[in-house]
């Protein structure tokens, strides 16, 4: 049983970083030049790793609470 306990953190940690990683790359496919200022582009790196943060967490919060939801369901009905 303890078991269980170390694998839950562990599975979410991997799978906030793996989503934040894949809306990182997602968001490569956007052109920044025609809305960013010229000569910002320290604060536009900045924008797109917050933005990617922001689109992981999201998305992995959203699958981990569709997997934990899923498991539970067998005992709403039983």
């Amino acid at each position: 049983m303890s078991n269980m306990f170390g694998f839950h953190p562990l599975l979410a940690i991997l799978s906030h970083i793996f989503f934040i990683g894949v809306s990182f790359y997602a968001l490569q496919a956007l052109m920044p030049e025609k809305v960013i200022r010229k000569h910002r582009i320290f604060q536009a790196q900045i924008l797109f790793i917050f933005l990617s943060i922001t689109i992981g967490w999201s998305v992995s919060n959203f699958f981990l609470e569709i997997s934990y939801w899923s498991g539970r369901i067998p005992t709403f009905f039983g």
